[in-house]
């Protein structure tokens, strides 16, 4: 099975979630305690040292007060431009 933590559109998300919480002012130090998570947690998140799921990503939208379909959204059209 291949490693999807390195796929090119997951690196993309990567990216996206890494923007969302800068585009916020919110420090990975902030992020982690508002999700009652640790400081590695979102740095291993956000390198794909630790790969998030849907659950985990609204959670991330949710503390980051985002809207996790807008968000999905945006990744998409960023994907979709990049590709042709």
């Amino acid at each position: 099975m291949p490693s999807f933590t390195h796929d090119v559109t997951y690196r993309a998300f990567l990216t996206h979630l890494k923007a969302m919480r800068r585009d916020r002012g919110v420090s990975q130090v902030e992020l982690a305690a508002l999700l009652g998570v640790t400081q590695s947690f979102v740095s291993k998140a956000e390198r794909g040292e630790r790969r998030i799921d849907v659950v985990e990503f609204m959670a991330f939208c949710d503390v980051l007060q985002l809207n996790p379909a807008a968000e999905m959204l945006k990744l998409t059209e960023k994907l979709r431009r990049s590709s042709s």
